[in-house]
């Protein structure tokens, strides 16, 4: 039998219990594909993640990403988790990490409060913005229990889009937001419906006050009901509204989570770069369990 150390963090919050729980294994070494992907239904979280040595001792580690039931080959909060638990045990290179990860290469900054202590990060998402298939209103509005007229099309369609994990991206009302209960049944339709998905249908759906933008994710085919915080979407999202908005750059702070009691607060900056648009998100991260598995 062997032990197999974890901590779980809360992040994009600062105080515990709220935020998005994450669960990171800092030596996974040793971990079949199908035990990080046990041990990650185990844990019962949105993503739990498995840090493994670089395969370029230029970077600092390969960090691989589970959800309950697969593989991610980028996401926000377990990257920012990730960094946070490494920087407090001094595994961070004056204040920056890079990870390798499936979809490319992801670069960390660490933030620590004037006593040294980590507080958070902030990662540069891995992939310039790219746009997907547009979704009909109808099924997404079906797929969150809201009226076909709670979707928001004035700026666009439900449309999706990636920085390097694909999400659906739509607007829609703000009281529809805070009513909004996925439909399982709708969702396995719409997906059945778009071979162009490609069996991944994750629905970020948001209302907007200028800058300032509440959001809920739901994702139940891949076993998450709803997201209490979800960096990637967020991330996304920013580049898909620059792109729509014109300027150079944005920063907009993104609310998830209250409807979970689980309120959770993203800053994303977004900026126009040589190969598109680029985006960045961060926030807060507080320590929360220390464990290990017995394998």
């Amino acid at each position: 039998m062997t032990s197999f150390p974890y901590e779980t963090v809360d992040v994009f919050t600062d105080r515990p219990f709220g935020g998005n729980q994450l669960a990171v294994f800092t030596d996974a070494r040793g971990l079949s594909d199908a035990q990080m992907q046990s041990l990650a239904a185990e844990m019962n979280y949105s993503e739990t993640t498995f840090v493994l040595p670089p395969d370029d001792p230029a970077n600092d580690a390969r960090v691989r990403i589970f959800h309950r039931t697969a593989e991610m080959p980028f996401a926000g909060h377990p990257n920012v988790g990730t960094a946070c638990v490494l920087a407090r045990h001094g595994r961070d290179r004056n204040g920056v990490l890079r990870f390798e990860q499936m979809a490319g290469l992801v670069e960390i900054a660490v933030e620590r409060d004037a006593a040294g202590a980590v507080t958070g990060a902030v990662i540069a998402a891995p992939q310039a913005l790219s746009l997907g298939i547009e979704l009909p209103v109808d099924g997404i509005a079906a797929c969150a229990g809201v009226a076909a007229s709670d979707i928001v099309t004035s700026r666009h369609k439900p449309v999706q889009a990636s920085l390097g994990v694909r999400f659906v991206l739509a607007q829609v009302t703000p009281a529809a937001l805070t009513g909004a209960t996925p439909d399982i049944t709708a969702f396995r339709k719409l997906e059945g419906q778009n071979p162009e998905l490609q069996g991944r249908l994750s629905l970020f759906l948001y209302a907007r006050d200028g800058n300032a933008i509440r959001a809920r994710m739901f994702a139940p085919l891949a076993g998450t009901w709803e997201d209490p915080a979800t960096g990637s979407a967020s991330a996304t999202l920013g580049a898909l509204l620059l792109s729509l908005d014109g300027g150079d750059e944005a920063a907009y702070s993104i609310t998830q989570g209250v409807e979970m009691g689980r309120p959770s607060l993203l800053n994303v900056t977004s900026r126009r770069a040589a190969d598109g648009i680029r985006s960045r998100v961060g926030g807060g991260c507080v320590p929360m369990f220390r464990g290990e598995a017995l394998l």
